[in-house]
């Protein structure tokens, strides 16, 4: 019992004396620190006193934008299958315009008592977004891990894929089949990942004396209705070529070309992000940049996993290299229109 007292106290950062009033139901705690201790209790594998017990199961929340984007359910499977290997349930929560909010999801699952949360995908990679409900995660030292860049100062632990590493690759590709006015489709301005890339980007233009206007940078959101949109005044620009943050993006971009009356490569290269399911298939197949998801979801139920068993707060950023995957969408850049 003592031992409990001492794990569950230090790893909430409150004294002994008020995990014992927690577990023996006494007046004098603030409903804050009352949570935090059972999630401590939890977390460490220590069984609740029978009155405190409730219907509690070995649960995890993994919070996702979306399943329209073939990536998300690539993700849910590999996570959700290395937590039920693991010896937990996953609580799949999907958000959508109207419906529940990201941050109704956490109370929720803070009510299920969940040990740990999982979010891919979210307003953390946000920064005009409210993270309020994050502090409240880190104010219960629940474990959580992050999928994607997040804003700064966060502190949570984040597996990520290299976004400027993702742009060198896909730039650097098109520059090599002789395209010089490369357009760039990115997501949201306040999205961090997109910010990265844009930022790769420039450098990239620089490196190979190419311009990067304004004109060439379209923000958007996720979707191929949006991406064919954006895609739409790059061509106004006059790109040969266009690097796209997602592969959904990526196929609207192709159906505003056609749209445009013009032909996907020979007329406008395409590039997609993400390498998720089918792209092989479509038409022309999609040259893209994988995500190594397998590898990134092992590594997501790893840093929980390690959150779980350790006193310490983990909340660095694990960085994951991208390959571009070369097929159909992208050649060589058309010759210049003779006078």
């Amino acid at each position: 019992m003592s031992r409990r007292l001492a794990d569950v106290a230090r790893k909430v950062g409150v004294s002994e004396a008020t995990v014992s009033r927690v577990l023996n139901g006494k007046p004098g705690v603030s409903a804050s620190t009352r949570d935090a201790v059972l999630t401590a209790l939890d977390v460490l594998g220590y069984e609740r006193p029978t009155k405190l017990r409730g219907e509690r199961a070995r649960l995890v929340g993994l919070v996702m934008p979306e399943l329209q984007n073939p990536i998300f359910p690539a993700l849910a499977e590999s996570i959700g299958g290395g937590l039920a290997q693991n010896g937990f349930t996953p609580v799949l929560c999907i958000q959508s315009a109207g419906g529940v909010s990201e941050s109704d999801y956490v109370e929720l699952l803070l009510h299920q008592q969940v040990s740990g949360v999982v979010f891919a995908g979210g307003a953390y990679s946000q920064g005009d977004a409210s993270h309020e409900h994050y502090e409240r995660l880190v104010e219960l030292k629940l474990p959580t891990v992050l999928l994607n860049a997040p804003v700064d100062g966060l502190g949570f632990a984040t597996v990520s894929c290299d976004d400027a590493m993702s742009i060198e690759q896909g730039y650097g590709h098109l520059v090599q089949l002789g395209h010089r006015r490369i357009g760039i489709l990115l997501g949201p301005r306040d999205h961090v990942p997109s910010r990265r890339k844009l930022a790769a980007a420039r450098r990239m233009a620089e490196r190979h004396g190419l311009a990067l206007d304004d004109e060439l940078v379209v923000h958007s959101l996720y979707s191929l209705e949006s991406g064919q949109a954006a895609a739409a005044k790059l061509l106004r620009a006059g790109v040969t070529a266009i690097v796209c943050a997602s592969d959904p993006m990526a196929l609207g971009a192709v159906r505003a070309v056609r749209r445009a009356g013009l032909r996907v490569p020979e007329d406008v290269s395409v590039i997609g992000y993400d390498d998720s399911a089918l792209m092989n298939c479509t038409e022309p197949p999609l040259t893209t940049v994988r995500q190594p998801i397998e590898a990134m979801g092992k590594m997501v139920i790893e840093l929980l996993l390690r959150q779980m068993t350790s006193e310490r707060a983990i909340g660095d950023e694990v960085l994951f290299a991208p390959e571009l995957v070369v097929r159909g969408s992208t050649g060589p850049a058309p010759a210049p229109a003779r006078a």
